[in-house]
């Protein structure tokens, strides 16, 4: 007597399935990173950055003016941060010498080059949240900024009034 056992060896081959799911989850991660670095961010929930702020008006009222609006006593200090990151401090003082209290002021600050070429542009407001800047009256202010170029020819930034706040807008 004989007998023949016979062994099941199970196929490596899968029956066909009906829709390609690994291309599409490929392509699903490949979308997914893709929007991820190249769609803007939404608005954010932390406060926002002194650049992205809120621009201050500058009609033809704020720049006839801004001439009575002096920065004086600019000074450049370059110290180290407690996280060990270098940080160019300006500090000055903001002059009102014309008729009409300031509740805020905004000024362009501009870095260049060697060959004269902006390097850096930012815009900040120097009087928020202070008591309104009366005539005939000076204000010290000062700006931290932490990411100057390092192609910045180390010389004064050029620093422009560009927006007012009047305490009784007309």
């Amino acid at each position: 007597m004989s007998e023949t056992f016979s062994l099941e060896v199970p196929s490596d081959q899968k029956p066909p399935s009906r829709f390609p799911w690994m291309p599409v989850v490929a392509a699903l991660l490949i979308l997914s990173f893709a929007a991820y670095f190249y769609i803007p961010p939404g608005p954010s929930r932390h406060s926002a950055s002194p650049t992205a702020q809120a621009r201050l008006p500058f009609g033809p009222l704020e720049q006839s003016y801004a001439p009575n609006v002096h920065i004086e006593n600019i000074s450049l200090e370059r110290s180290e941060n407690f996280l060990q990151q270098e940080v160019t401090t300006l500090a000055g003082e903001a002059v009102n010498a014309g008729t009409q209290p300031l509740r805020d002021a905004e000024i362009t600050i501009e870095f260049y080059d060697e060959l004269h070429q902006i390097v850096l542009r930012e815009t900040r407001s120097i009087l928020t949240g202070s008591q309104p800047l009366a005539p005939g009256e000076r204000r010290e202010f000062e700006i931290a900024f932490e990411h100057i170029p390092s192609s910045w020819n180390s010389d004064h930034p050029v620093v422009k009034v560009t927006g007012l706040l009047f305490t009784n807008v007309k």
